[in-house]
């Protein structure tokens, strides 16, 4: 006889920046026991503040949920929450599942997976797209990993995103989101590159982005990034610059160890590197239109426009 699973009820969400506070405000309102950690003491506050308890240590929210979702800025991060002395793994906890939603390698993630499972714990590839919109809940999951239990999680990827799509064996979830992201830096230049061309002829930078937003030329990188580049304004990032570098060289790496030319996507890199030369790099990726303005030698406030 199929042994039942028990009914998630308690859920656990270590990381509370940017997309992990939008994402945990959205599980407490949908009534799960909430419990979450993080390094920075007024995201804490924060998460208490809407309903959820505060945590001393990931091994306690380990200790304390069904469920865990880990969204973590880094490579570091992510290797302290699992291994370090106060750790999921140092909590032993059998039948805990984490659903991983950082971008991360695939392999950082399996050494991860693998080290879980020797204790009785899943982990699920489970990264997510449109952090952005994580506020709004238009965000989408990419899970990879065992099914059942992926299947055990929707409940509450439901509460949080928009959609989601379970596409298989463990690290196909990154393997996806590495070609969203490959999109995204893509077309965040390519805004960049048209807002200052019809910047540089003379074309209100308002205009242009009201313009194209009703064009076959538009994208969401457009229609989000592009706002910010109207304004000028790359303060309160919803991704930095440095933190995208990450993102970047995980995507080089999967090519580059499947042999597949990027040519696009190589090109691109290069604006992303000059906006860190050029002091960007805790400012939202929007501002590689600035780095482009400055190659153009665009001055807004005195520009001419071209006869």
């Amino acid at each position: 006889m199929r042994k039942v699973k028990k009914k998630i009820t308690s859920v656990g969400v270590i990381g509370l920046g940017f997309m992990g506070s939008a994402i945990s405000a959205h599980i407490g309102k949908e009534g799960f026991t909430l419990t979450g950690f993080d390094i920075a003491r007024e995201r804490m506050d924060l998460l208490v503040e809407r309903g959820g308890e505060a945590a001393s240590s990931c091994r306690e929210v380990a200790e304390k949920a069904d469920v865990i979702l880990t969204s973590l800025p880094s490579l570091t991060a992510f290797e302290d929450v699992i291994w370090g002395e106060k750790g999921i793994l140092s909590s032993k906890r059998k039948g805990l599942i984490v659903m991983e939603c950082s971008t991360l390698s695939v392999e950082d993630k399996r050494k991860a997976h693998d080290a879980l499972q020797k204790t009785g714990t899943m982990l699920l590839d489970c990264p997510i797209s449109g952090g952005i919109r994580a506020a709004e809940k238009d965000l989408v999951v990419y899970g990879s990993g065992e099914k059942e239990t992926y299947e055990r999680c929707l409940p509450i990827i439901h509460s949080f995103a928009r959609a989601n799509y379970y596409l298989g064996e463990f690290g196909n979830g990154m393997k996806m989101k590495a070609l969203a992201n490959l999109l995204v830096a893509i077309h965040i230049v390519s805004t960049a590159e048209a807002m200052v061309l019809g910047m540089k002829a003379g074309l209100d930078p308002e205009l242009i982005y009201t313009v194209m937003n009703d064009s076959s030329g538009r994208s969401r990188m457009f229609e989000v990034r592009g706002a910010r580049m109207v304004r000028d304004d790359y303060e309160n990032p919803s991704m930095k610059v440095k933190v995208f570098q990450k993102d970047l060289k995980i995507i080089q790496r999967f090519a580059s160890d499947l042999h597949c030319p990027t040519p696009l996507f190589s090109d691109t890199v290069q604006v992303y590197l000059g906006a860190m030369a050029m002091g960007f790099e805790n400012k939202d990726t929007a501002s590689v239109c600035a780095v482009l303005e400055e190659w153009a030698q665009l001055k807004r406030d005195k520009r001419k426009r071209r006869k």
